[in-house]
């Protein structure tokens, strides 16, 4: 009888990982109109995507490349001073970027090595941003737990 009990437990909790689907995306873009297409959009839908077929959406984001940019809550204080674009949409994005993490529940992780390198101080990145040693330890990491991979350069 124990051994009938233990078979339907362990069935149960393979049985409720059943309908999650994984997903990280690979963030290398300094683009505006592709992260906000691609990742605020986009990750939105797929959410939405899966809640309609009740199965559940686990994302994560790794920053690298171009994309630290979204990802600075002072730009005075930052490399990207200057950018015009990034200073004129910086309020509404990091709205948006908050709901992404509070809302639908999106990891986001930021490679700390380029980070350093472009002297971008840790207090001056989101609170809701986890650093990771850099992008290809956070990506090896998802993927080794079964998240599909998409790139967005």
């Amino acid at each position: 009888m124990k051994k009938w009990l233990l078979i339907l437990a362990l069935s149960g909790i393979l049985f409720a990982e059943e309908g999650v689907k994984q997903v990280v995306f690979d963030l290398k873009t300094g683009s505006i109109e592709t992260f906000e297409k691609k990742v605020l959009q986009g990750i939105a839908y797929h959410k939405s995507y899966y809640e309609g077929k009740l199965e559940k959406l686990d994302v994560a984001v790794v920053i690298h490349g171009d994309a630290y940019k979204f990802f600075v809550k002072d730009l005075k204080n930052s490399p990207y001073k200057n950018d015009q674009a990034l200073t004129a949409a910086h309020d509404q994005l990091s709205k948006r970027i908050a709901t992404m993490a509070d809302t639908y529940e999106v990891e986001f992780l930021m490679c700390e090595t380029t980070m350093t390198k472009l002297k971008i101080d840790k207090s001056n990145v989101y609170d809701y941003v986890k650093l990771v040693p850099n992008s290809t330890i956070g990506l090896i990491d998802k993927q080794n737990n079964h998240f599909a991979y998409i790139p967005i350069d």
